[in-house]
């Protein structure tokens, strides 16, 4: 079983090291890329929230007033992501806000190799597009209606349908939840299970010239060191 926690924090500003702390997270759970348990906190900053902050996350010094401070829920929050990987949009920003609030709480703080970033994943799959999550979702025709502001929660959970895009689509999360007696074969269905159609697939017949040939090396080997779950053969 591959269990990874996609992660997003919201937060009083740009940088942790001018006094800005986290207002939110969310955490959204991925077993065999699929989705499983969510996790959301707000988090009162022991600060003002910038009125800038609140035009792009909505979450006002109001509504955290009565929230529990960061080192309230950190237990809580370490024993939910355990030791799993983490897949975050930009994970320098949110690692570092969480790195700063662990340090406050006298906490081990998580390391840059566990996380998988889908904003370096989406730049080296689509060189010169947008790599936002809105853009992402667009892409993807992931629903974005709900997304009218930046909710930590919303985001992971837009963050997970972009990811398992990213590593293949749907088929692909299927595969990985399949047990044994379960898997679909070139005829159908292994065991007693009624036979699937066959659905024909027409595959790409012309050769890959070098420069794509490069790139989807370099993009391999990216996958194998930052997501660590490449599992299609290496010759398209």
């Amino acid at each position: 079983m591959e269990r990874l926690i996609v992660l997003d924090t919201e937060t009083t500003g740009l940088e942790p090291g001018e006094g800005h702390r986290i207002v939110e997270i969310g955490c959204t759970e991925l077993v065999n890329l699929s989705k499983g348990q969510v996790r959301q906190w707000f988090i009162n900053p022991e600060r003002d929230i910038p009125q800038e902050a609140t035009r792009i996350h909505g979450i006002t010094n109001e509504k955290v007033a009565g929230c529990p401070l960061f080192k309230d829920i950190v237990a809580e929050f370490l024993d939910f992501i355990g030791q799993d990987q983490l897949v975050i949009h930009n994970a320098a920003f949110d690692l570092g806000f969480l790195n700063a609030e662990l340090t406050r709480a006298n906490k081990p703080i998580l390391a840059a190799s566990r996380a998988i970033d889908t904003l370096v994943m989406a730049r080296r799959r689509f060189p010169n597009a947008s790599a936002s999550l809105d853009a992402l979702c667009r892409r993807f025709r992931i629903d974005l209606s709900q997304r009218t502001t930046h909710g930590a929660l919303l985001d992971t959970d837009l963050l997970a349908d972009v990811y398992i895009e990213l590593m293949g689509g749907g088929q692909f999360s299927l595969a990985l939840g399949m047990d044994d007696g379960a898997k679909v074969s070139a005829r159908g269905v292994v065991g007693e299970q009624p036979k699937l159609p066959i659905i024909q697939v027409d595959y790409r017949s012309w050769p890959l010239s070098a420069k794509e040939e490069a790139e989807h090396g370099r993009y391999l080997e990216f996958l194998k060191k930052k997501a660590n779950v490449i599992r299609w053969p290496e010759s398209l």
